[in-house]
């Protein structure tokens, strides 16, 4: 009879690659940055572009409350989307980036 080596005990962590929590306040505090960065006026919930609400935030359950222009108007249509990971948060300021530079290009 052959002696086995005891094995070792193997603890998976199913979490360990899962992303930390969404935290929505701190999301919108760095949002908020962001758009100031892109020099974006900010005028309370909404960020102005020469005048222009273009975009407005708002805090919401555990997400981001985003409106987007769709086109640079004095009355837009919006578009709305509520960002609750880091990723949508992510894609949001990407697509933010793409109408501001089409908005400077048709101008």
């Amino acid at each position: 009879q052959e002696l086995q080596a005891p094995q070792a005990l193997v603890v998976v962590n199913d979490d360990f690659f899962a992303a930390p929590p969404f935290k929505a306040a701190d999301a919108l505090v760095s949002l908020k940055r962001q758009l100031r960065d892109l020099k974006l006026a900010e005028r309370g919930a909404a960020y102005e572009l020469r005048g222009r609400c273009v975009v407005e935030l708002a805090l919401a359950d555990n997400s981001v409350q985003l409106k987007l222009a769709r086109r640079r108007m004095l009355t837009p249509e919006w578009d709305r989307l509520a960002l609750t990971s880091a990723t949508e948060v992510r894609k949001a300021l990407d697509e933010i980036k793409k109408r501001l530079a089409r908005w400077e290009h048709e101008e």
